[in-house]
Formats: structure tokens, sequence, C-alpha cells
């Protein structure tokens, strides 16, 4: 499977359109070409859309979609005592050309966090770690000397840099959650590994653990990254770059969920019998 950088640019156009803030500036822009010729129609598009900008820009508007969707995890206890083979720590973004590495890629500080805490988990369990990140190309050279640099590649540079934590296996082909789970859970299977902590931020969590359990693996959650307990104060209802950060993660992550269960309602409905 190739990688198509093109393919892969149209396919986040619709994704954009249809998540914050973009969603609410087309509506913003609806209204007003709406107001010349029905004013009051007009009127409440766009207001509409410049209160719900407003209300999800805070941190406080953020937490109605973050906070349901955290609630679907817990924090891992005693994670020594799960039963688990394996940790496994999901890849995020990353940042490309870091000077201050030697222009090399990095993971970004969503992905850092979830390292930390794959590294804590270590510590406690000394479990063998999977890393699983990749370009967009899963059918990759294993050799990290011979492909390009993947997210995963850059995760076990920090994860074994900074953190002192080996990594046993490197998944750098996967494209999104699915492919994590299917490619990783290969790897594992081949390992005799069945039973893992599954490593990624609190809001992706729900998400993740369906794509595994998918794949054949047992996931025990070991989320980090709760955001539920942190929009407090009146300060919390200030619009910040960080509320529609996180009003922009929550939804996507919604979105995520319900096309899972529509793709799995079509998987079940062709298995079915006639």
């Amino acid at each position: 499977m190739t990688f198509d950088p093109v393919l892969d640019l149209l396919n986040r156009i619709p994704r954009d359109l249809i998540l914050p803030p973009t969603n609410l500036f087309l509506l913003i822009v609806l209204g007003l070409l709406l107001w010349r010729r029905w004013p009051r129609v007009g009127r409440a598009v766009a207001g509409t859309g410049f209160v719900a900008l407003v209300f999800l820009s805070s941190n406080a508007g953020a937490s109605l979609f973050v906070t349901p969707l955290e609630n679907m995890t817990a924090p891992l206890r005693s994670p020594e005592r799960a039963g688990a083979q394996a940790i496994v720590v999901l890849a995020a973004g990353q940042l490309e050309n870091a000077p201050e590495y030697g222009n090399r890629a990095i993971p970004d500080f969503t992905a850092l966090a979830r390292l930390r805490y794959g590294a804590h988990l270590y510590r406690l369990t000394r479990l063998p770690v999977l890393v699983s990140g990749g370009n967009g190309d899963s059918d990759v050279d294993p050799d990290p000397a011979r492909r390009e640099y993947a997210k995963a590649d850059a995760m076990a540079v920090a994860l074994q840099q900074d953190f002192a934590v080996p990594v046993k296996w490197i998944e750098p082909g996967s494209r999104d959650t699915a492919e994590n789970a299917v490619l990783s859970a290969r790897m594992l299977r081949a390992a005799g590994v069945r039973r893992i902590l599954l490593v990624t931020d609190a809001m992706h969590m729900p998400r993740a653990r369906v794509a595994f359990q998918r794949a054949g693996i047992e996931v025990v959650e070991a989320p980090t990254m709760f955001f539920r307990d942190q929009a407090k104060g009146p300060g919390a209802w200030l619009p910040s770059a960080e509320g529609m950060r996180r009003s922009w993660y929550a939804v996507y992550e919604w979105i995520g969920i319900a096309w899972y269960q529509v793709r799995a309602g079509g998987h079940a409905a062709r298995q079915a019998p006639g």
C-alpha cells in the first residue's frame, strides 16, 4: 500500500470542512449571504455560527464534547496486575525537520505525552514495548536504515534516548488508528502476544480500543491526558486556541466513533444470512 500525498489532501478536505472551526466559519458566511435576501434567516444563521464559535473556543464549551468522551474510559490502576504481555503506544503527530535535533522529525506534544506514560508503565511492569505509526505506507522496509523515517521511528528514538526505555517492535506503516491495530496485531500475534496495555490519550481511547479488539487483541486501557476536569473557573469560558483544539479533537473522535459503528453495521449486514 503506497502513500499518495495528493489523495491524502483530498481525503482531509471533507473532514476539515465538517469540523470546528471551519464548519462554523462556513455557517457564518452562509448567514451573511442569506442576510441580504432573507435578513431574519441570515441573522439567525450567522448569529448561531458566531455564538457556537465563541462557545466551542472556550475550554468550558469544549467540555460538552470532551467529558462524555473521556467518561468512556478510566485511568489504569495497578498495571502490573493487568495480565498484559506488552505495551503498545500509538503515534499522534510529529514535527518535521526540528532544527534543534539536527533537522530530524520528532514526536509532537501529544505523542510525547503518550510516550512519557508508556515509559512510566514500562518502569512499573517491565513489559516489552511496541510503537505504532507510519507515514502512510503499510508496505515498508522493516529495516529503519532503508526506509523513510516514520512516526514510529521518531517515537522509538525518543523512548530510547530520552526515557531510557527499550523498544522491541516498531510498526512504521500505518496511516490511521485502524491500521495501527491491524499492523500491530500482526507483530504481536507473531510474538505470541494476545493481551496488551494500550497507551493513547483519553479522548482517543474509545476508538482505539475498538480497533484493536476488532484486530483480535485483548485490550487493557491505559489512557493519558484527561481534560474533563481541567475546565474550571471563570477563565474556562474565555475563547482560546486550546479550547478550540479540544473541541476539534473531541468532535473528530465522535465522528470517528460513529463511522466505526456504521462500518460495523454494514459488515454485519453483509455477513448476515439472506
